[in-house]
């Protein structure tokens, strides 16, 4: 009975094609600009339905004071809170995409190291 061996990245395109996929790097400033988007309407919106809904049953938004210079809970102020916190997710998405692709580049230079290292055991164990 003969066995049938596993199949490696290098005898299966779809399965290389599959592992570049999964491993690409993200594009920094793309991710940035979508996060920033995101967290940009996220507080706006918030603001918003603080605005439209009773007072007395307001959000304690305020508290954004403390981190985004000039917000206060007002029309203007979803505007000044939509652009810090554009801001603030630009850099929480742009550093995400960089802490990935570095990790990932490290993992991928150890692995690379490994193998090469295994194959050059074999050869020097022919010598």
């Amino acid at each position: 009975m003969t066995s049938v061996p596993p199949p490696t990245i290098e005898s299966d395109p779809e399965l290389e094609n599959q592992f570049e996929f999964a491993f690409a790097p993200l594009h920094k400033r793309c991710l940035g600009l979508a996060v920033g988007s995101v967290v940009a309407l996220l507080v706006a919106l918030a603001t918003a339905l603080s605005l439209l809904r009773s007072p007395a049953n307001d959000y304690p938004l305020g508290l954004l004071s403390n981190f985004f210079l000039g917000y206060e809970v007002s029309w203007s102020g979803a505007l000044v809170g939509a652009f810090w916190g554009f801001w603030l997710g630009f850099v929480v998405g742009w550093s995400f995409a960089f802490a990935r692709n570095l990790v990932l580049a490290i993992i991928s230079l150890c692995f690379r190291a490994g193998a090469e290292l295994e194959e050059s055991r074999g050869f020097l164990d022919h010598i």
